[in-house]
């Protein structure tokens, strides 16, 4: 089977490109700003997208293993399967390091942030001790005003990620569903092609059965001959050896 018409091929090309298309991105992502809301939208979308192409590299893996089992019904050997785990290998290799790079840089942005605001209720709280009472009044409802946004921002932010979890769960869904079809229409081929070779077999195998017959046949009626010309002899010698004798 040619390259060309090889499913793993196929299915090794659009992962290629898939991961061409995520380190592309992820250099877009190095170029942003921490603090922008642009970055966390590409963040999402590239872990998203990591976790997608390490399920259909895992896939791969599944389909070699399955061939090394037995690589003459496939039409591959050794060599051929030792290629592919390669790739698959260095594929794993160059979405883990993007998927690492990722997930450290959002746990520094929410380090960055949690810090800063943690530096901004402390100097909420400080007391100022050239001010009235009065004042020290105020800052207390400004420390608990303050205290309620940090507490509402950090509930906003929860839900955020819980929503990206849920967004990143159904596109990686969706994707599986795609690549069950796609292998779905890859099986149906399969067995297309085996039913048209079983028929093609089935017609070879009649042809050759009818032969068989009419050899059988042949071969049937000249044993007859046979059998009747040795009765024939045996009846002129024992006429012969009865009334000449």
């Amino acid at each position: 089977m040619s390259s060309a018409q090889d499913p793993f091929y196929i299915v090794k090309e659009e992962v290629q490109r898939s991961i061409d298309k995520l380190q592309s991105n992820f250099h877009r992502w190095e170029r942003i700003p921490s603090d922008s809301v642009e970055r966390g939208q590409l963040t999402r979308e590239l872990l998203s997208n990591c976790e997608s192409i390490e399920w259909q590299v895992d896939e791969l893996d599944k389909t070699i293993t399955v061939a090394a089992r037995d690589p003459t019904l496939y039409g591959i050997n050794e060599v051929e399967l030792e290629k592919r785990r390669r790739w698959t290998s260095t594929a794993r290799t160059q979405v883990g390091a993007v998927k690492k790079a990722i997930v450290v840089g959002k746990e520094l942005s929410i380090s960055s942030a949690t810090s800063a605001s943690g530096m901004r209720r402390e100097l909420l709280r400080l007391p100022d001790s050239h001010q009235p009472d009065r004042s020290n009044h105020y800052h207390d409802n400004d420390d608990f005003i303050a205290s309620e946004s940090d507490r509402q921002m950090l509930l906003i932010k929860q839900q955020d990620e819980e929503l990206d979890l849920l967004s990143a769960s159904v596109e990686r869904i969706g994707g599986i569903g795609l690549t069950i079809h796609d292998e779905l229409s890859a099986q149906d081929k399969i067995i297309d092609d085996l039913g048209t070779e079983m028929d093609s077999t089935s017609n070879r195998l009649d042809f050759v059965q009818k032969k068989v017959a009419m050899v059988m046949k042949k071969a049937s009626a000249k044993g007859q001959i046979m059998m009747i010309l040795f009765l024939l002899v045996l009846f002129i010698i024992l006429f012969v050896l009865v009334f000449l004798t």
